[in-house]
């Protein structure tokens, strides 16, 4: 019985060494397909008017997806990229888009509030639920709501930044873990 186990354990060690010394089969390389990423969207902006992102065509631009009620995270990330806007060079090295996720509570009244509280260029953008849903598919934006004690429900929500050449492919993202020197980096480049 113990040389049965023995021959077994001997098995199971040649086993596994073949596994890691042959070589397997490679996995066919993903490769993320950038220039379908986003696409053309029609919204509202604070001003109540239909805003085009054919607008957008010719500058480099960074879209953040969030809602004008969130405690922390989007005014943070917003007051962010204005500052990082302003050291690339100006108001004019990068427009700054902000959709909200949440257009049931964020018409064109709020988004242009909202978009104003930075005092610098922002465009605030909403519409229907419909368009909202269609625009955070095109950009991959995970949102949904969820419990809250003080409001009842919060927006969880991805809070990257989305960076798009003048060409409006995806450049980079800005995460809100990157040091400012990164994020300061990938903006510049969009200019270059």
């Amino acid at each position: 019985m113990r040389q049965l186990l023995w021959l077994l354990v001997a098995v199971a060690i040649a086993g596994m060494a073949g596994f890691w010394l042959i070589p397997a089969e490679q996995a066919p390389k993903v490769e993320i397909v950038t220039s379908r990423f986003g696409g053309p969207f029609t919204l509202v902006g604070g001003d109540a008017r239909p805003f085009s992102s054919q607008a957008l065509e010719g500058k480099p631009y960074a879209i953040y997806f969030g809602f004008t009620r969130c405690g922390d995270v989007c005014p943070t990330t917003l007051s962010r990229l204005v500052k990082l806007r302003k050291e690339a060079g100006s108001d004019d090295a990068l427009r700054i888009i902000f959709v909200t996720i949440d257009p049931a509570n964020d018409g064109p009244k709020e988004v242009g509030q909202y978009a104003g509280l930075f005092n610098a260029p922002i465009i605030g953008l909403t519409g229907s639920q419909a368009q909202i849903d269609q625009v955070k598919k095109q950009y991959g934006i995970h949102a949904e709501p969820v419990p809250h004690a003080a409001m009842g429900k919060q927006m969880e929500h991805t809070a990257t930044v989305l960076l798009f050449d003048r060409g409006g492919k995806l450049s980079a993202t800005i995460s809100p873990d990157e040091t400012d020197a990164e994020a300061l980096a990938k903006i510049k480049a969009l200019s270059a």
